[in-house]
């Protein structure tokens, strides 16, 4: 089978390549992004194979339709950069990669924590430049302190257990309740009660309808005084917007994002020579106590080294038709 793949950065052919030999696939690399601009590039291949700053439109999967191709494998959790029911409609399956790890993530989200509590990107940059003064660094005790966590699937699962072993009371919200939350002592409460209630905030939702801008004006203002929202899961969930000015007003104390609603015209590239044309973006930078990282949360090894299995597992089960054509996303 040989398979197109996009988006791709020198890390994801080395790790591919490493592991391909033993599945029966050829494999092409494009640094391009999927999109209505790109897709042609698919025409000579059985599948395609994508990431998150991908943009599978429904034009996109008619086009691959077109072209033969019935399989889109996804090297991520999520799937909303996809349009489900146009691949249903189209009879194209959609395999992602669940379960990567999800402690990968929930420690990225406690690092942010820790390191816009105690400033330790400040404290980092003083020292180099020989400044030795504490002033402008004072941190809090997390202990005793309460975090509320949104969304409670694997990911916010290791969040809430990672901040009940610090000493920290968790909140958690979520449609559905997950037992394994419960068995560590979390209580759930209505999205009311833990913006009320809640020092820290760690967003781990997907990006639905339902989610979309979930951060906003009105939640925000629920919130304690001088808050900390961390979000690892899904750009779209915060009104960036909205955030920037209760960033401005103090309403938002700490704020660390590993993603952005409009990073797929930023993330994975070297920009360093260009000059950014999202202002909102620019105005986040420009706040010091916003912590944003390019979407890494996910980017250790042993994650990587899964997302590789997985991804090739799932071409291999197709390929011995286990699935079949036009499964929903799973």
């Amino acid at each position: 089978m040989k398979l197109a793949f996009f988006s791709t950065t020198k890390t994801d052919k080395r790790l591919f390549d490493s592991a391909k030999k033993n599945y029966d696939v050829e494999i092409d690399y494009f640094e391009h992004h999927l999109s209505e601009k790109t897709v042609a590039l698919a025409q000579p291949y059985d599948a395609v194979c994508v990431f998150v700053n991908d943009d599978v439109t429904d034009k996109v999967i008619a086009k691959l339709h077109d072209y033969g191709i019935r399989l889109i494998l996804l090297r991520c959790a999520g799937f909303n950069q996809v349009d489900i029911a146009a691949a249903n409609q189209h009879g194209m399956t959609v395999l992602r990669v669940p379960d990567y790890s999800p402690m990968a993530v929930a420690e990225h989200a406690l690092a942010m924590m820790m390191s816009l509590n105690r400033k330790t990107y400040k404290a980092y940059n003083r020292v180099r430049d020989s400044n030795f003064s504490l002033e402008g660094l004072l941190g809090f005790d997390m202990f005793n302190k309460t975090a509320g966590v949104v969304g409670t699937g694997h990911i916010g699962y290791h969040m809430a257990r990672i901040l009940k072993g610090l000493g920290l009371e968790v909140l958690a919200y979520d449609v559905k309740q997950n037992p394994e939350v419960l068995a560590l002592g979390v209580k759930y409460v209505n999205l009311d009660t833990l913006y009320a209630k809640s020092d820290v905030i760690s967003l781990h939702v997907p990006l639905f309808k339902e989610t979309h801008h979930l951060i906003n004006e009105q939640s925000i203002a629920k919130m304690k005084s001088g808050v900390m929202i961390i979000n690892t899961s899904r750009g779209g969930i915060l009104d960036a917007s909205a955030v920037v000015d209760a960033l401005k007003s103090g309403q938002i104390g700490y704020l660390g994002i590993d993603v952005y609603e409009q990073e797929a015209d930023l993330f994975f590239e070297d920009r360093s020579e260009q000059i950014i044309q999202d202002d909102l973006f620019e105005r986040l930078l420009m706040f010091p106590n916003v912590l944003v990282t390019a979407h890494q949360g996910f980017y250790t090894k042993e994650a990587l080294c899964h997302i590789v299995e997985t991804t090739l597992d799932n071409l291999k089960r197709f390929k011995k038709e286990t699935i079949l054509v036009g499964n929903q996303v799973k």
